[in-house]
């Protein structure tokens, strides 16, 4: 629940909301309408999830934020090891389910900024990662960063594992122009967990380290890792790929029925 609530867009929070949406629970928590993506979902007997409230008139539809779903990173954490980021002779294995990643845009980046600059006397803090699977320790990482100071920056490591080309992306090292650059950073801060070395074997935080502004944050709230979530799932490898390979057969066939379905209106 830490992870949606720390979202922006999100005022309130259902827990243990049901799979299957009815218009019952829209009425007992004084909601308008229910809103999902133009995917279709369904249940394990193939209905509809929100057939109900559609008989209702109470759904709405948007179209889908295209990117990585939770079942391709499972399926990318089951055929990887822990040396996940070491170079791979093929991307094949990686994208079992990735019909629909798409690259990041500026413009896409931009909502989910805040969109405002730092004043002159703000404390201005960096911190950087890859979070490309973010979790509720995550979320009490970047409270706390935001905690020794002012005005947070974020640095999104490419993976250069897998890319041939940086358009938008943190260098995996702090770097004199992420600190003296445009934004004058007084603090840079990082977890206390496990740092890789860079490819040249140096420390990625030598010089902040150098400069005295380096902060390691500890975060005793959550004591959930990247880590501990890939080993959870490895250890209970057969559970999953069952669970993937039926989450397979149920993406396809909700395709197909989306390729049978009539053409919208666009009323």
């Amino acid at each position: 629940y830490a992870a949606v609530a720390a979202c922006k867009w999100a005022d309130e929070i259902v827990q243990d909301a049901p799979y299957n949406t009815t218009v019952e629970i829209l009425q007992q928590h004084n909601i308008d309408f229910c809103v999902h993506g133009d995917d279709i979902t369904t249940m394990a007997d193939g209905t509809d999830c929100y057939q109900a409230v559609k008989d209702a008139g109470l759904y709405r539809e948007c179209k889908r934020t295209l990117g990585v779903s939770t079942t391709e990173l499972v399926g990318r954490m089951l055929l990887m090891t822990r040396d996940h980021h070491r170079p791979l002779t093929s991307l094949e294995p990686l994208a079992p389910f990735g019909n629909h990643a798409r690259l990041m845009s500026t413009r896409r980046i931009v909502q989910f900024s805040e969109a405002k600059e730092p004043r002159p006397s703000d404390r201005v803090v960096y911190v950087d990662g890859t979070f490309d699977l973010f979790h509720v320790g995550h979320v009490e990482f970047l409270k706390r960063a935001k905690e020794l100071g002012d005005f947070l920056i974020v640095g999104i490591h490419d993976d250069r594992t897998y890319v041939d080309e940086v358009i938008i992306g943190a260098p995996y090292s702090v770097t004199q122009e992420i600190l003296k650059g445009e934004y004058k950073v007084s603090i840079v801060a990082n977890g206390v967990g496990h740092v890789e070395q860079d490819i040249n074997g140096k420390d990625p935080y030598e010089l902040p380290k150098k400069y005295g502004i380096y902060k390691q944050i500890e975060t005793p709230k959550s004591t959930v890792t990247t880590e501990d979530i890939i080993y959870r799932i490895i250890e209970n490898r057969k559970i999953y790929e069952e669970r993937q390979r039926r989450k397979k057969a149920k993406a396809e066939l909700e395709r197909e029925t989306i390729d049978v379905l009539p053409a919208r209106s666009g009323k």
